[in-house]
């Protein structure tokens, strides 16, 4: 009995120290099964996020081809067109030619500038955003654009990015709101950058924004791009729509501002005027 007794108090620590062990084991184990785990997250996430803004950037080039192609290259030749036309005898069909070419090369001005927005470059997003949203007022929806906060620069492509959103939700709502007032909100907060967009339009059924659209209805304000963007400076987007009660969106993102007085620096592109 002495003997059993003796040899149990001799094995009772020696198993104890093993059960200790194989804990301490598993527990290494699982934390090192959750830290590989989080670092391919983070790795995926990153590579979702490095092709993400390798597809935009791609997509902004080619903007910056087609402006550079429209301006250089289409409207050099509608001026020459229009000189040569000048030369002509004065007539009601030359006026009216020539009328149609001032109105042809103001338009391929127009779409140069929205595919690169030179005035964003040059004075910020706060100045490029009223520019764009006093420019697309002048149809049968009144835009209104309300700027809160301290507005200040940011990097080039986080302004070129908040610029897209706010074109996208603008252009969007034009085409497909059928809205009689279109009213945005960019709000310059001292650590997040928010645009906050509104319609009194038709709407549209927001379960349906996934699904492939039919001919003629609304696809939700172009959501994917959208989200795009949005995702590309780890932004938040929420929105909000129902057939005929108008849409709402709300975006918001960390801010990047630069420091007052420092001047914004950016890739070499073609200005166009």
């Amino acid at each position: 009995m002495n003997s059993l007794l003796a040899s149990l108090l001799l094995v009772t620590p020696v198993l104890l120290v093993l059960a200790l062990g194989i804990v301490g084991f598993v527990l290494r184990y699982q934390r090192r099964l959750l830290a590989q785990q989080e670092q391919l997250r983070y790795e995926r996430e990153q590579a979702q996020h490095q092709s993400l803004e390798a597809a935009l950037l791609a997509q902004e080039e080619e903007r910056r081809r087609i402006a550079a192609d429209l301006h250089d290259a289409v409207g050099t030749m509608l001026s020459i067109v229009k000189l040569h036309l000048s030369a002509l005898p004065d007539t009601a069909a030359t006026y009216e030619m020539t009328a149609m070419l001032d109105q042809a090369i103001s338009e391929v001005r127009r779409i140069s500038r929205n595919l690169l927005p030179a005035v964003l470059e040059k004075f910020g997003l706060s100045f490029a955003a009223e520019a764009l949203c006093r420019a697309a007022g002048g149809g049968a929806a009144r835009v209104l654009l309300h700027q809160t906060g301290n507005p200040r620069r940011l990097l080039p492509h986080h302004e070129l990015a908040v610029y897209r959103v706010v074109q996208e939700l603008l252009g969007n709502g034009l085409k497909h709101a059928q809205a009689s007032q279109i009213e945005i909100i960019l709000d310059f907060a001292p650590d997040r950058l928010s645009v906050e967009y509104s319609d009194d339009g038709v709407g549209f059924e927001l379960a349906a924004t996934d699904a492939l659209p039919l001919p003629g209805t609304r696809t939700g304000l172009g959501l994917t791009n959208l989200r795009s963007r949005v995702a590309l400076l780890r932004g938040t987007m929420r929105h909000e729509s129902a057939p005929g009660a108008g849409t709402r969106v709300w975006v918001s993102f960390p801010a990047a501002y630069l420091p007052a007085g420092q001047a914004v620096t950016s890739v070499a592109v073609a200005i166009v005027q």
